[in-house]
């Protein structure tokens, strides 16, 4: 599980754990001075554009490679159509009716989330579309603060996008993500015009709304706004899976996602049925 840092210190800890978490404290600083040595800088370009200055800035991933980010950030927050939950920053797919909720907390960059989409991917939505339940999706960025870039943020602001075209459009791009996920360390979905090339792989999807709203980040402050939502909620890593307010553990004695059979096993299990 990719989980966020924790600032707060057991007063019981061991002198190993303590040992253990300066050792890694140690290495999460090491690790951003490599960044900072090899991402060096931010490069702002300034260009003047039809008699007013458009800003464009490139920022260096985790291997140092750089992704054009999108312009200027708005300060107005956008909503998207098809949202639920307080200040409409959940996002529910299948019938919203349906008897049991399955809540599912994940961030875009994080890799086992991705493991466990791969794996599990299709039993969690066919028991959406069944009627099992309905799935309410509770999306993070705080991988961008730990890793650097803006991946996340954008990601999950281009899901936006893509909500306001459907749910069902949502959540085709919502698996395209994942199946195309950059390694970690490299800040891939932080550059929109890739996020444009994956909007291809959802027919229907890349329409002059849509490819104008990931262009100019009109859902970045919805973006934020439902990435706070997520630090709000006592959720302290992704990929976390809740059924009725229930935590499930969905990987096996290995480490493991479920596969999708013992994934429904565990769905059947847990609700009687």
């Amino acid at each position: 599980m990719t989980t966020q840092p924790n600032q707060s210190t057991k007063p019981a800890q061991s002198a190993r754990e303590r040992l253990q978490e300066a050792q890694r404290r140690e290495a999460q600083r090491a690790t951003v001075r490599r960044r900072a040595v090899i991402g060096g800088s931010v490069l702002a370009v300034v260009a003047v554009v039809a008699g007013g200055a458009a800003l464009a800035i490139s920022t260096a991933d985790g291997n140092g490679s750089s992704t054009p980010a999108a312009g200027p950030v708005p300060t107005t927050v956008v909503t998207p159509a098809n949202t639920s939950g307080p200040d409409g920053t959940v996002v529910v797919y299948g019938n919203p009716d349906a008897k049991h909720t399955l809540q599912v907390y994940e961030d875009f960059r994080c890799p086992i989330c991705q493991h466990l989409e791969s794996s599990s991917g299709k039993a969690v939505q066919q028991l959406a579309d069944d009627g099992t339940y309905k799935i309410e999706y509770h999306l993070a960025a705080f991988l961008d603060n730990n890793l650097g870039g803006q991946g996340s943020r954008t990601a999950l602001a281009a899901a936006g996008a893509a909500l306001n075209e459907g749910v069902d459009k949502f959540k085709q791009f919502h698996d395209v993500l994942y199946a195309n996920q950059p390694e970690e360390r490299q800040d891939g979905f932080g550059d929109v015009n890739r996020i444009l090339q994956l909007a291809d792989q959802v027919p229907g999807l890349k329409t002059d709304a849509f490819t104008k709203a990931v262009t100019e980040g009109t859902y970045r402050p919805w973006a934020d706004k439902v990435a706070a939502a997520f630090n709000k909620s006592g959720v302290r890593g992704t990929p976390t899976v809740v059924l009725d307010g229930k935590q499930l553990n969905v990987f096996g004695q290995d480490g493991a996602p479920l596969a999708a059979d013992k994934y429904t096993a565990l769905i059947r299990q847990t609700i009687g049925g």
